[in-house]
Formats: C-alpha cells, structure tokens, sequence
C-alpha cells in the first residue's frame, strides 16, 4: 500500500490501535492480522489513560530506532480524531511530531488530524501552530500520555516538531 493516496495524493495512516482502547496490537504483514502486542509473553495493556487518537502507522515506509538499528518498522502515527476500527486507512494532514527518548533510544511519532474537515474533533486545525494556538493544552496532554503509556520503559519528551518537518522525515523515511 502506498503512503499517498491516488485520488488525492493524501498521506494515509492505517489505523492498528483505536482510539480510545488500553489494549495494544499491532499489524502482522506476515499474516496480515492485527494481533496482540506481547510483552514477557503477556498482551500489552496501557495501565494509564486509553489511546488518546487512532495510532497506527504510514504505508510504505520504514524507520529504525537509534538503539536497534535492525529493527525496522513503519513510521508510526497518532490521528487525533474518533475512534476509527484497526484496519481503516485514514487520509490525513500531518500537524507536527512528538520525539521520544524510550530508554535511550530516539523514537518519533506523526501527529495528525482526518484530512476530511468533517472527521475532525479539532476543528481548523491543521498545522502545529493552529494546534498550539487554539487547543495549547494538547501538547501537554499528549506529552503526559506518551511519558505514563508504558511504565516498564524510562520515556522523555525530547522535542516536538512542526509539520514541515512531519512531512520531511515521512518522505526520508519512503521504502
């Protein structure tokens, strides 16, 4: 699947955890299911806030993170929008970036809100400084989910980016 779509050469994210859910899963392309995220032979289970957007990630893409450099996955994405079901491709505007430090490791999620007015629950907003203008408190809302979603890892804010920069690291990171 391509990262753009054809009709309107829109940037896709496919949805693999709902807004809204605690319980992670994540998209098996060997199988092509979505399927619980383990840890220690355990479903993962967020024991903080639920998803606070559809995450899911970029279609035909690819990134590593700092700390394994073997393991390569799609850029990952979080829409802020209603809560959409795993498996449904989203066309999108990309608003920014959160940067995370997770154990060392530098990790990075797009940020993005429905390309369709009608699906958005922030209305206007589509850009970085619209979002910090109108809806200020989402950053640090956001910030303190990413930090608390996973106790188990030491995670930091390490910087947020505009969407230019949304747009420039999801075409580096083009298969």
């Amino acid at each position: 699947m391509p990262p753009y779509s054809k009709e309107r050469r829109l940037l896709q994210v496919v949805v693999e955890i709902p807004a809204g859910t605690n319980h992670e899963q994540h998209y098996d392309p060997a199988t092509h299911e979505f399927v619980p995220t383990q840890q220690a032979g355990v479903e993962r289970v967020v024991e903080f806030l639920p998803f606070p957007g559809n995450y899911g990630f970029v279609p035909g893409t690819r990134s590593t993170t700092q700390a394994n450099s073997t393991s390569v996955q799609p850029v990952q994405a979080l829409v802020l929008a209603e809560s959409a079901p795993a498996g449904t491709i989203l066309e999108v505007v990309p608003i920014g970036v959160v940067l995370l430090d997770v154990d060392g490791a530098l990790e990075q999620t797009i940020l993005a809100v429905p390309a369709r007015p009608a699906q958005r629950i922030l209305p206007d907003v589509t850009d970085w400084a619209t979002l910090q203008r109108r809806y200020p408190a989402v950053r640090q809302a956001l910030g303190l989910w990413f930090q608390h979603r996973n106790p188990s890892a030491a995670t930091r804010i390490a910087g947020w980016k505009d969407e230019k920069y949304a747009e420039q690291q999801i075409k580096a990171q083009l298969q």
